[in-house]
């Protein structure tokens, strides 16, 4: 901090320039009182505080969503909002939506509220052609962050990750055993990292007939339709949603999930025992994975190292009644 707005701080509080600098660096020697004024007026008069002050008022932690209608958003809020709680901290949820509060606009209104930290949830970051700069500053302000999920690969913040290879693995093993052959898959944007991820496993497993797709219900009808007509017999789905609009896909062209085309998810997100039929999908570990995002991000705050690792959590096969052998 420059020596004018050093002495603007301490002016404002009525305590001389040293004590403010005392309190800025946490030397002792300064009554708590006295602290809490100093950091106050470091609010009041707009200026950031240090790294390691941040958020201490009401330790707030920013939780960053792209949406809500995907059910398996809500759940992972639940694991990181309860982590948190139990750690002392307020969460602060943010959700992207068309039109609406972007990403970077969102990082900009928690750091005036001096948030401690922020968990991101399937960001801007996990796509490849999407601005990234508002990550950049977070990186410059030393800001503690932890991602969830594939990230593009020059940003130094920890991340927590599904394995999208296993899950690859596991949905085209189970159709291989069913006697599929001619499959095809319904992924994210092309420029989505962990598409760009299972699609890498895919092509190892011995390739599908792969259609990019907004990650919505309708996105996954219009991609599935196109896979129906160059006949596959089976699809693997990026998402839960993805899948429920390639059920309906199939049920349009007047065919038979499972008879005809069996459909494999991804997330085993709320309600997938209920769909007709009962979605076979790869189910992400959401509980172990935001309370490990929690415990990174902990450690940031508390002012521990944290490698900007990747943690990868190993998906599960959760068969129910959307697959079947092929006919």
């Amino acid at each position: 901090m420059t020596q004018r707005r050093l002495a603007e701080v301490a002016a404002k509080v009525g305590v001389s320039e040293a004590t403010v600098s005392r309190v800025l660096n946490g030397k002792p020697g300064v009554s708590d009182a006295t602290r809490s004024a100093v950091l106050t007026a470091l609010d009041v008069l707009g200026y950031e505080r240090p790294t390691q002050l941040r958020g201490e008022r009401a330790r707030l932690v920013g939780l960053v969503l792209p949406e809500l209608q995907n059910p398996i958003f809500p759940a992972f809020a639940d694991v990181v909002g309860n982590a948190l709680a139990q750690r002392g901290f307020t969460p602060v949820l943010c959700t992207r939506t068309a039109g609406g509060v972007t990403e970077a606009e969102y990082l900009e209104l928690l750091l005036e509220q001096h948030v401690s930290g922020i968990v991101f949830a399937g960001g801007l970051y996990a796509q490849k052609d999407a601005s990234h700069g508002h990550y950049q500053q977070m990186m410059s302000r030393k800001l503690p962050a932890v991602l969830v999920n594939a990230a593009i690969d020059d940003l130094a913040f920890p991340r927590v990750s599904c394995d999208d290879a296993v899950a690859v693995e596991q949905a085209y093993g189970h159709l291989l055993s069913l006697g599929h052959r001619r499959i095809g898959a319904v992924l994210g944007p092309p420029d989505h990292v962990p598409s760009l991820r299972k699609l890498e496993a895919i092509t190892k497993q011995g390739g599908a007939d792969v259609e990019h797709a907004m990650f919505s219900l309708e996105g996954g009808q219009a991609a599935a339709t196109k896979l129906v007509q160059r006949g596959v017999t089976a699809i693997i789905c990026a998402s839960d949603p993805l899948a429920l609009g390639a059920i309906r896909a199939v049920r349009r062209a007047g065919l038979d999930v499972p008879g005809d085309v069996s459909i494999i998810g991804y997330d085993d997100s709320a309600f997938m025992t209920c769909t007709d039929p009962p979605l076979t999908t790869v189910r992400q570990p959401i509980e172990a994975m935001g309370r490990a995002a929690v415990e990174l991000l902990a450690n940031q705050i508390s002012g521990n190292a944290v490698a900007p690792d990747e943690l990868l959590f190993e998906p599960e096969l959760v068969v129910r009644a959307s697959t079947a052998p092929v006919r």
